[in-house]
């Protein structure tokens, strides 16, 4: 009987070690702490050591692609200064290379003249409308060119020395630029150099000799060029050189009208419709020259009026 007392201790001892041994584990296979909060970096190294098991790598997100973590799922520490900036402006720059390559049009030899910005394009990688649209205006369109020359028929030009101030003659005068103009096209600029004669002197040699906005002008092999002296109360020329118009010699104030209203069309020109080669006239030409990859000559030759689809 003096026993007893010994062996019920004993029980209730038990009792409460095997409960204890019952209750989940930290490292047990129940739901883990860590999945619904982030414990300390090194608690869970600690753990991971004494179960035998390696920590689970977390998995990157989408929109952190590239982004190195620790194991708190906290982002790793670049090794350089800078270097997770760097890291973005790397990606930063591949995408926009990657924009380019499949959008960007192939590049014309005038495209660098005009600096111009490249097209905006939509989400899906395509040209947007406005984009096209500012492409397709920059080429002639055939039906509006010949609707052009139909309304200039009967086209006159008439001096405007206010607006349009006339050039003086200059027996020594050059065209500028043109001993750098190369093809037989450029010829007729490269040798012009103005001279003064007599009606007589004229009329003896072309057969066409005309009074055109405000001055006489003669016709030779697709050219129309200022009659100096022809006349001398009236010698208002807003260009002193050749003027090209092909070889059904339509007089040279029409066949400006019909540059100025096209190149008004596609946005080159802003000035009035008024078959003067004048500045704002000579401008535009020399933009749209260099967009469609010919010289410049700020002038209507062969080729800018063959490109127009006016030759």
């Amino acid at each position: 009987m003096a026993q007893q007392p010994d062996q019920t201790p004993k029980e209730k001892k038990q009792g409460p070690e095997k409960t204890h041994a019952a209750e989940p584990r930290p490292g047990a296979n129940a739901a883990k702490p860590e999945a619904t909060a982030v414990k300390p970096h090194g608690a869970r190294n600690e753990r991971a050591g004494s179960q035998g098991h390696k920590p689970e790598a977390t998995p990157k997100s989408a929109g952190s692609a590239g982004t190195e973590t620790n194991v708190s799922g906290q982002p790793a520490a670049s090794a350089t200064p800078g270097g997770k900036h760097q890291a973005g402006q790397h990606r930063k720059g591949m995408n926009a290379t990657d924009v380019n390559a499949k959008t960007s049009p192939a590049a014309t030899p005038a495209t660098a003249a005009s600096a111009s910005a490249p097209p905006s394009v939509s989400a899906a990688g395509q040209p947007n409308a406005q984009a096209k649209t500012a492409a397709a205006a920059k080429k002639p369109d055939p039906q509006k060119v010949q609707q052009i020359k139909a309304q200039h028929t009967s086209f006159h030009a008439q001096p405007k020395p206010q607006q349009v101030p006339p050039v003086t003659f200059n027996q020594s005068r050059r065209i500028e630029g043109s001993e750098r103009w190369q093809g037989s096209q450029y010829e007729v600029f490269r040798s012009y150099h103005p001279e003064r004669h007599d009606e007589g002197w004229y009329r003896s040699r072309y057969n066409r000799v005309e009074l055109i906005g405000g001055g006489y002008y003669y016709w030779n092999s697709g050219y129309w060029y200022p009659a100096w002296g022809y006349s001398p109360s009236a010698e208002y020329y807003a260009y002193d050189g050749p003027i090209y118009v092909g070889h059904r010699a339509e007089p040279p104030d029409r066949v400006i009208a019909d540059v100025q209203a096209e190149l008004q069309q596609m946005g080159y020109y802003q000035g009035e419709v008024d078959g003067l080669l004048g500045p704002l006239t000579r401008q535009a030409l020399a933009d749209y020259q260099a967009d469609q990859g010919l010289v410049a000559t700020a002038v209507i030759d062969e080729p800018t009026l063959e490109s127009l689809g006016m030759g």
